[in-house]
């Protein structure tokens, strides 16, 4: 975990204290030094999983970054005293780091949607992305890999040369995956970027930008996939406003 940035406590959860531009730097830093870490992007579906599981509130705070994905992660920091925080949502983090990556010569790896999902991005992205360079694509059944495939789509990765890892499987399986194999593969960072894959793949629609300004993408989101999503915002939603008033977020030391 970097001592320089800050972390703002959600709920338990210490919600990195950034914006784009300073993930971008870390993430730059990492790569350049050799450093291994994943980077979770969360909101409040995430701070509600960890209150629930333990073990995805030390993976959520042993992370590299755990960027502020939703607006009220945004306005929580802010009410902390973090005002440079601003939101570092999860398909603009994925261009912008990929930008980066033409630019410096990093190669991406993408593990996870649907299958054919994975070679659909990296067809839309190397198009949209001048210079960008996708070094393999894999994409899981929706069963847990037995120890064999688990290895053999590590040594997949690894000899790709991948300096990123782009990791598309929904919270929670997306953090227990890069807390796992964070320490198995050469990469220097590794992103749980969850819907991004359907995003720019231009499978799903995005929430036009004055709604996800204004925190209402969840809104949208349940607009479009109700049978999937209206248990997750009607469980979380209420009860993360209810649990924040009572326990104001703070920024660690």
């Amino acid at each position: 975990m970097s001592e320089a940035i800050k972390r703002v406590d959600v709920l338990g959860v210490g919600v990195s204290a950034i914006n784009m531009d300073m993930a971008l730097a870390e993430v730059t830093r990492w790569v350049e030094h050799g450093h291994h870490h994943y980077v979770c992007v969360t909101g409040v579906h995430g701070v509600m999983e960890s209150q629930r599981d333990a073990d995805l509130l030390r993976i959520h705070n042993e992370s590299g970054l755990t960027t502020p994905d939703g607006m009220p992660m945004v306005w929580a920091g802010k009410k902390a005293g973090a005002e440079w925080m601003s939101r570092v949502y999860g398909p603009d983090l994925m261009l912008a780091v990929l930008t980066l990556a033409a630019e410096r010569g990093w190669s991406s790896f993408l593990y996870g949607g649907n299958e054919g999902v994975a070679d659909t991005l990296a067809e839309k992205l190397t198009a949209r992305i001048p210079g960008l360079r996708i070094a393999g694509t894999y994409c899981p059944p929706f069963r847990p890999l037995t120890p064999e495939e688990d290895a053999d789509v590590v040594d997949r990765i690894n000899k790709s040369g991948a300096q990123l890892v782009w990791v598309g499987l929904s919270t929670p399986k997306q953090e227990r995956w890069m807390a796992a194999h964070v320490g198995l593969l050469d990469a220097a960072a590794l992103f749980g970027v969850g819907a991004a894959f359907d995003f720019h793949a231009g499978l799903v629609p995005q929430a036009p930008g004055w709604m996800q300004r204004n925190g209402l993408e969840w809104f949208y989101r349940l607009c479009k996939e109700p049978r999937r999503l209206w248990k997750r915002y009607f469980r979380n939603n209420p009860a993360f406003v209810a649990k924040i008033s009572r326990k104001p977020p703070f920024l660690r030391d």
